[in-house]
């Protein structure tokens, strides 16, 4: 190991164990590097870090915090939630499925799997607690599902991982290539939310009330009492009376009786259905807007109509207007505040991306990727354990360094060993993010973690436990996304946005 790697590793280990911020650990742990063995520090990170945030991509990711920091306070998470609960509520832990759908609807609108943790567990999470949720499950299912919004499109990461790969990949491909790994990410931990809610007896959200139509109800009953009466007396069979009345696939007794009965009990199925379907209308049409900007994001792309960048400021205008000409959630007294907090996000955003280019520029100087390419190729040549090792790493990584630093940084180091083992980089792009996913969930730096105890009002020692079987279902869907290209590479293909 040469002095310049080893100076800016102990360097590095030093300040996160003191605490420092970690976007001047790393930058200062490349200065204090450079500077060691003589050559010019200051020019040397200063040219990096200008370097390193000086691209056209970058400039989506202050449009989309703002306009996730406008759809978080302009009112569209209680409509989110109402229509989850419409869709989902009617299960088992009903609350639970909501959570999760609606974190991921959330995520996916605002890019920001925090945003999404400090808007929907905000609501739902005393919501929860009330109903007798426990407070730590509550705060584990929000937690978990909260990071799929950083694999369902748009994402910022997957704009920071298409600037560190170059021009290979598309950021339109890395959005499509996230949709079906976040969707499976979600139903498994709505799995994990059934199989909790039967054990402890949860129960469903919301039965569709039927008491105010019984009335109606009744009055169907009669009518079908005197139509299976009258055609019983006149000798109609069961046959003929299941094809002129309802679809009846079964009868309990051989008798007009029995007929009734289930005459009755298909009437009041079929009607909860319908009024099921009226409610899921009835909340869609009001979450119906905020739903659109996904599809006017990713519709423009595909279709050519905008790039990323432009599709970022397009949306902040489309959240703008939402927030506050059609909802009026917020006043324009209110934007002065967004704006300071947009600006704050996105400076903390950029250093991270200015400081981790400078370490990553160090890195491959040292010719670090190709070392560890071949080290890892040296301890075996089956794809199925490399990868393997290379998700122990990166699991390892995520508990201690953020998101978009660790992108930046191991992106360089890990692809050209995939790509030996044939692995595409829109498919790996996703591997990671799903990854490091994990990470945002785990102490010590975990930020989802953090925002959601603090909504949740507990603490991290009393959420550890109930996090567990969540980190199952989300390490079952990253073996899923490392093992199964099509899940990440199917859709892309489709839309001819990567090559066969």
């Amino acid at each position: 190991m040469s002095d310049i790697l080893l100076i800016m590793i102990v360097a590095f280990i030093v300040m996160l164990a003191m605490n420092v911020p970690i976007a001047i650990a790393i930058a200062m742990s490349s200065f204090l590097a450079i500077f060691a063995t003589g050559g010019d520090a200051n020019y040397t990170v200063a040219m990096k870090m200008a370097n390193g945030v000086d691209s056209f991509a970058l400039l989506a990711i202050p449009f989309f915090i703002l306009s996730g920091i406008i759809m978080g306070r302009g009112g569209i998470a209680t409509r989110l939630i109402a229509f989850a609960n419409a869709l989902v509520g009617w299960f088992p832990g009903g609350l639970a499925f909501v959570n999760t759908l609606t974190c991921m609807f959330f995520g996916a609108i605002s890019g920001s799997s925090a945003a999404a943790v400090s808007s929907i567990g905000g609501f739902i999470i005393p919501e929860m607690t009330k109903k007798g949720y426990n407070r730590e499950f509550s705060v584990a299912v929000t937690v978990t599902a909260a990071t799929t919004g950083l694999l369902i499109p748009p994402s910022n990461i997957m704009i920071v991982y298409t600037v560190v790969v170059g021009g290979g990949i598309s950021v339109g491909a890395m959005f499509m290539a996230g949709i079906i790994p976040g969707i499976i990410t979600g139903l498994s931990i709505m799995a994990v939310c059934a199989v909790i809610a039967i054990k402890r007896g949860y129960k469903a959200e919301k039965d569709v009330n039927l008491q105010r139509w019984k009335p109606i109800v009744m009055l169907i009953l009669v009518v079908e009492m005197i139509i299976c009466v009258v055609l019983i007396g006149t000798g109609s069979n069961i046959v003929h009376f299941k094809i002129l009345s309802l679809p009846i696939s079964f009868t309990f007794f051989g008798n007009t009786l029995g007929i009734i009965i289930n005459i009755y009990v298909y009437t009041l199925w079929i009607l909860q259905i319908v009024i099921t379907a009226l409610i899921c209308f009835k909340t869609f049409r009001n979450a119906f807007l905020g739903l659109l900007l996904i599809v006017i994001v990713i519709g423009g792309i595909l279709g050519g109509i905008f790039t990323a960048t432009e599709a970022a400021a397009i949306a902040v205008l489309y959240a703008f207007i939402l927030a506050v000409f059609v909802y009026r959630e917020i006043k324009w007294k209110d934007m002065p505040q967004i704006l300071l907090q947009s600006g704050r996000t996105t400076a903390v955003v950029m250093l991270l991306i200015g400081a981790s280019s400078a370490m990553s520029w160090l890195l491959t100087t040292e010719n670090i990727p190709q070392t560890v390419s071949q080290a890892l190729l040296n301890i075996s040549d089956n794809p199925i354990v490399i990868l393997m090792i290379i998700n122990v790493l990166l699991l390892f990584v995520g508990t201690f360094m953020d998101m978009t630093p660790a992108v930046l940084i191991f992106t360089p180091i890990f692809l050209p060993v995939v790509e030996e083992l044939g692995m595409h980089p829109v498919q790996f792009g996703i591997m990671l993010i799903a990854n490091l996913c994990i990470g945002l969930c785990t102490p010590p730096v975990g930020s989802c973690l953090f925002i959601g105890c603090g909504v949740g009002k507990t603490s991290i020692a009393k959420v550890t436990k109930p996090m567990l079987p969540f980190f199952g279902a989300m390490a079952f869907s990253l073996l899923l996304i490392t093992y199964i290209p099509a899940i990440s590479l199917w859709l892309p293909k489709l839309l001819d946005l990567i090559k066969k």
